[in-house]
């Protein structure tokens, strides 16, 4: 039985810490908003059961750094049953959302009525390839839904940092240029490979540059969809000084096939990394893009642009 001052069993209580004050106090952590657009991730690529595991992993990382996000995702490719179709997954976001207001009215709730988007799609696309946004911009328009369709991740200097750790997981840079020692392997020029064409190989260039200061070696950005142009870069690469070459795909993964990878790598005569897949950086951008799209301020990470 116990007191107004605590248990009668003299058991210790746990009090609740006194909220900390001033400028240094810890920032109330941020929350999705009741009934908030849902984020919808728009996988592009050939559905596979390794697509989804990056997809759900990525999901994963947005919901950790916003608690309560609501978040699906749609296959560009999808088949509506195993991975279901993004037009199909947009159509489904709409009715959920009037269902919730219809059943909370008829709970005698007063809720506003639903308005604005039902969903933000967020391309899981690494940089920008204008026939894939086409295909999304279209899946959109077949859903007959309000969406709001973000930019692609990058160019970002957060995607440089992903794309070091994955040359140094592979043995082909050295983890910290501020350590004093050498990795036997590590390239010194790497060919950013990417998909999209000119406009993702200009892109794929800006967060390039980034990656060059990273690791103090050349690194000139090349388009796996267009024919020769991996082979080339490698031999600008070696005729500018250039002996052991290195592939670093600027893909997140599934919207490459990992034959075309393989090519491009024996193509260049040069080692590869693996894709960029669920770096925890991924899963903040994507959060970063749906929050940016809603007007709603979760922790970003640093660097990370207003669209």
């Amino acid at each position: 039985m116990s007191t107004p001052t605590g248990p009668a069993s003299g058991l210790p209580v746990r009090m609740p810490r006194p909220r900390q004050s001033g400028r240094h106090r810890r920032p109330e952590p941020v929350v999705a908003p009741e009934g908030a657009a849902v984020l919808v991730l728009a996988v592009p690529g050939t559905p596979s059961p390794a697509a989804r595991s990056v997809a759900e992993e990525v999901i994963s990382i947005a919901r950790s750094e916003l608690p309560g996000l609501n978040a699906v995702i749609g296959y560009l490719e999808g088949d509506d049953a195993e991975f279901p179709a993004l037009a199909s997954v947009l159509t489904q976001c709409a009715a959920e959302r009037v269902a919730a207001y219809e059943q909370a009215t008829a709970a005698g709730r007063e809720v506003p009525v639903p308005e604005g988007p039902s969903a933000v799609v967020v391309p899981l696309l690494a940089g920008p390839d204008s026939a894939l946004i086409r295909r999304i911009r279209q899946a959109v328009m077949e859903s007959g839904t309000q969406v709001e369709l973000t930019e692609v991740l990058g160019p970002h200097p957060l995607l440089a940092e992903a794309l070091h750790v994955r040359l140094s997981e592979a043995g082909l840079a050295r983890a910290d240029r501020a350590r004093l020692f050498t990795v036997a392997t590590a390239a010194d020029g790497i060919v950013l490979a990417t998909v999209g064409g000119d406009e993702a190989v200009k892109a794929a260039g800006i967060t390039g540059m980034l990656l060059a200061a990273r690791l103090a070696v050349p690194v000139m950005a090349a388009a796996l969809d267009v024919e020769g142009s991996v082979s080339s870069i490698a031999d600008q690469l070696k005729n500018a000084g250039s002996v052991q070459l290195a592939l670093a795909p600027y893909l997140v993964g599934p919207e490459v096939d990992t034959g075309l990878l393989d090519a491009a790598a024996k193509e260049a005569g040069c080692a590869t990394a693996e894709p960029l897949g669920a770096y925890p950086a991924i899963g903040k951008l994507v959060l970063s893009l749906y929050a940016s799209a809603l007007g709603i301020s979760p922790a970003m990470p640093q660097g990370v642009p207003a669209h």
